[in-house]
């Protein structure tokens, strides 16, 4: 099993425990490989929920460029339903969960189809 393969298997473990959701372990390896280099980096591959650039840099890189969705409220709404299903004291937020949980609550699956 490759580091990729354990880090996925980590991501669904924290679907399943942390957020209470069954993951479609097919999604969820084609939202982890999009995800880039960037899960091998311990800072790049976490989601600072409490900074608030850092959430406009979710919204406007993965919600706005990747899945194509019109910027609004309903956009930041989405972002903090997410952060609050990981669990805001949950100190690990893995930006590959949080966009699996975005792409889920967005119906955006075909963007990885």
């Amino acid at each position: 099993m490759g580091k990729r393969d354990e880090l996925i298997a980590k991501y669904a473990d924290d679907l399943k425990n942390k957020c209470g959701m069954t993951p479609d372990m097919a999604l969820l390896t084609k939202v982890t490989i999009g995800c880039g280099p960037a899960i091998y980096n311990d800072d790049a591959s976490t989601v600072a929920a409490t900074q608030a650039s850092e959430l406009e840099t979710v919204k406007n890189n993965f919600l706005i460029k990747k899945l194509g969705l019109a910027d609004g409220p309903a956009l930041m709404d989405a972002i903090n339903a997410v952060i609050e299903t990981y669990g805001r004291s949950e100190r690990n937020k893995y930006r590959a969960v949080v966009y699996y949980m975005l792409v889920k609550h967005f119906g955006k699956e075909k963007v990885y189809g």
